[in-house]
């Protein structure tokens, strides 16, 4: 029995399956920091994917800082406060609720004024405490309006009275068993005056908990203070605004299921809150109180609204973080709450979500304890990314299309952890990183470096990493043409270009270059990648230049053999011979440019290759392409340029933006090394090209021409071919003068191809 339970469960298996029963108790206890890592999770979704702006009847009459700075300090005299709830009312307004607390009278109130100062002549002093209270002109404004007063709950020790001020009974009915076991609980309120409660529609809290990391994820929507059942701010104002009818709370034995409000039920935690679902903050939501009592709210802006009455001043410090990341005015909070309801899109997380996740938890986890010491670490890992991607884009799906929240963190974690735990094997790794470096590199750098890989794999990244490149694109001129000339004999352009990238390649692996691949007939290749070379920008040059010395030994090489093709044939042509093929001699364009790329293993996870992806790579691309309008064979690119002026003979050409560039790049063209740099005839082009682009940018056409002029017999003197150079910047003249540029001209080309 010990052998066969041995061989077929494993001691292993078994400590894991109580490993995991021990997780799923951690789970059901809730620690902080679970909690905690659930609720990024939910924000990430938030984040992600907050709820879209929609207009609804919903207003926030905002206390802001120009009303403060217009209107004065807060807080302000009780008769400002009831000049906006008549203003509000007269706009169409359906209720008013308040995100604040009157709880102590008004001493801007004439009575009190006089009170305060004693030393006022007496004739003033009648006159004062003959005006109005200002809290009872509040409560009369009150009184001619809907409006709901804002309470807030007691927290603290020192805040619980001992004699209970009596709250104003609010009408509801209970369905099912008694909500108060599973609210949140609060030992005392603090009311508004005595007059403004009387005369009030309605009387809400508004105070709500964070979770144990600040942000206010959950609202409650019912909740109990002294013992009694109360509405939130925001329901209350919907009950009042709806004709006031009695609300009710519907309850199972796992606790509430909502609150039947409005003839609807709104859908809550167990506890009575709901979880809002936010949109970024929104200035089309507020009102500025200062635009309400200047009279320059446009008429109409309230009607027909439910609005809340609060600040957004900095100073006032109303603000509460929430799951976007930022903070957000608490009477905003309170608003999209009501958005939430009214257009039935608040988050839900019901009881069985936990269910659910512990269930899923349960059955990945087990998979693994059962199949990961009998699968590969590969096909183990494959299998795990598979059934949790699936896992958490389920969660996500539910998020999105269906607004529940199902947590992604604990059933990942758990099966992630039982992973780490069981796959302790490494299926020997170091054999087969050797082989597969030799064989995702060995066709494309040469074999030192091949060597030096599988000796120090630290050098390699794999996956991509960021690195300065220097990038080299090459492509034959006119293989259109060439290609023409083989259309009956595949085979034998096939070997052509065989022997011909072979040359390419040769010059590229002698500078330790690495080729990234071939395209027909161009080749990519860059430097610096993968392993390190301080001096990738001068090998490339180097390469570059090999790769155009060779190709000239390469079409004399085929123009001799051709010759003695011809010289054998000859006389052949009387016996009905077929015409010789026409030799065309090969051209090379080079694009090389330098610059900071990310390079890699990139692809599918059916293929993929070591290659370079940036902007520095489009931009060399886009170099070789020009070097058939401008004449030379090869082309630099303006950091690879200024890196290596001074060591290779390199002359300036243009300033051009290329395509899919918004910002034009300066390119030059590379002639030689250094022996052609030092000659003075060199010196003296470069510094004669410089005069002619200077006076061609300053519109200075005539100057152009003559140094044009000079330019082109310097090059004949160095045996330069740049006919084509001179030709374009000769026609661009003579253009320009025919339509002169506009006055924003920077004498940047525009190139229309690529």
């Amino acid at each position: 029995m010990a052998q066969w339970f041995t061989k077929w469960i494993g001691w292993v298996r078994v400590i894991a399956f109580f490993g995991l029963l021990f997780g799923l108790i951690i789970r059901i206890g809730d620690p902080q920091p679970l909690e905690t890592l659930r609720n990024a999770s939910f924000d990430f979704y938030h984040q992600s994917k907050p709820r879209e702006l929609t207009q609804l009847p919903v207003a926030i009459i905002d206390v802001d800082d120009t009303s403060i700075e217009e209107i004065g300090q807060w807080p302000w005299p009780r008769t400002r406060i009831a000049d906006m709830v008549q203003l509000a009312t007269a706009q169409g307004a359906v209720a008013i609720a308040f995100d604040i607390v009157f709880s102590e009278p008004d001493r801007l109130s004439p009575a009190q004024i006089a009170q305060d100062n004693p030393d006022i002549p007496p004739a003033l002093l009648s006159k004062l405490t003959a005006l109005p209270d200002n809290d009872q002109v509040l409560a009369d404004a009150f009184a001619k309006s809907r409006v709901i007063v804002g309470q807030t709950t007691v927290r603290t020790i020192a805040g619980n009275r001992e004699e209970k001020r009596e709250m104003a009974k609010v009408a509801h009915a209970l369905i099912g068993p008694s909500p108060l076991p599973y609210l949140l609980a609060f030992p005392d309120i603090v009311q508004n005056l005595p007059a403004l409660e009387a005369n009030a529609a309605g009387r809400g809290i508004f105070n709500a908990l964070p979770d144990p990391d600040g942000v206010y994820r959950r609202l409650p929507l019912v909740m109990s203070v002294q013992g009694q059942i109360r509405l939130g701010l925001t329901p209350e104002l919907l009950r009042v605004a709806t004709g006031g009818d009695p609300f009710a709370v519907r309850t199972n034995e796992a606790g509430l299921e909502g609150i039947v409000l409005a003839r609807q039920l709104i859908p809550t935690a167990h506890d009575g809150t709901v979880w809002p679902y936010l949109t970024p903050s929104s200035r089309s939501r507020y009102v500025s109180a200062a635009d309400l009592l200047k009279g320059r709210v446009p008429q109409g802006r309230l009607a027909g609204h439910l609005v809340l009455v609060g600040t957004s001043a900095i100073g006032l410090e109303d603000f509460r973080a929430t799951p976007l990341g930022v903070a957000m005015a608490g009477v905003e909070v309170h608003a999209q709450v009501l958005e939430n309801i009214m257009a039935k899109t608040l988050l839900v997380r019901p009881n069985y979500t936990i269910a659910i996740e512990l269930v899923t938890t349960f059955i990945l986890c087990t998979l693994v304890i059962i199949f990961a010491p009998s699968l590969s670490a590969r096909l183990l890992i494959s299998l795990s990314v598979v059934l949790l991607a699936g896992y958490v884009g389920t969660s996500y799906y539910l998020f999105v299309g269906k607004r529940v929240l199902l947590d992604p963190s604990f059933p990942v974690l758990a099966t992630a952890t039982a992973i780490v735990l069981i796959s302790t094997v490494n299926y020997l790794r170091e054999e087969r990183q050797r082989r597969e470096i030799r064989s995702a590199f060995g066709q494309y750098v040469s074999p030192d470096l091949v060597d030096q890989l599988t000796r120090d794999r630290g050098t390699l990244s794999l996956g991509g990493e960021s690195r300065e490149l220097t990038l080299l694109f090459s492509d034959v001129r006119g293989f259109t043409a060439i290609a023409e000339e083989f259309r009956d004999d595949p085979e034998a352009l096939t070997m052509l270009m065989n022997e011909f990238l072979t040359i390419l390649s040769r010059a590229i692996m002698d500078q330790k270059g690495t080729i990234d691949k071939f395209m027909g007939d161009a080749v990519m290749a860059f430097w610096n990648a993968p392993l390190d070379n301080p001096d990738h920008a001068r090998a490339a040059c180097r390469a570059a230049l090999k790769m155009i010395e060779d190709v000239h030994a390469f079409n004399a090489k085929r123009r001799r053999e051709a010759a003695r093709r011809r010289k054998a044939r000859a006389g052949q042509k009387k016996k009905g011979a077929p015409a010789r093929r026409k030799i065309h001699r090969i051209k090379v364009g080079i694009g090389i440019n330098t610059g900071q790329c990310v390079v890699g293993n990139m692809g599918s996870d059916m293929r993929f290759d070591y290659t370079a992806l940036g902007d520095p790579v489009n931009v060399a691309s886009r170099l070789e392409g020009q070097s058939r309008y401008y004449g030379a064979s090869i082309i630099l690119g303006e950091a690879t340029a200024r890196a290596l002026a001074e060591t290779f003979a390199i002359m300036e050409l243009d300033v051009v933006r290329v395509v899919g560039k918004a910002v034009p790049e300066t390119i030059f063209a590379l002639f030689g090394d250094e022996t052609l740099a030092r000659e003075p005839l060199f010196a003296a082009l470069c510094a004669t090209n410089s005069a002619m682009l200077k006076a061609y940018r300053d519109r200075q056409w005539d100057q152009a021409e003559i140094q044009l002029t000079e330019v082109s017999a310097l090059l004949d003197k160095l045996k330069l071919n740049m006919a084509d150079y001179v030709e374009m910047y000769s026609g661009r003249i003579a253009d320009l003068r025919i339509a002169p540029p506009p006055g924003d001209w920077d004498g940047v080309f525009a190139s229309t191809s690529k």
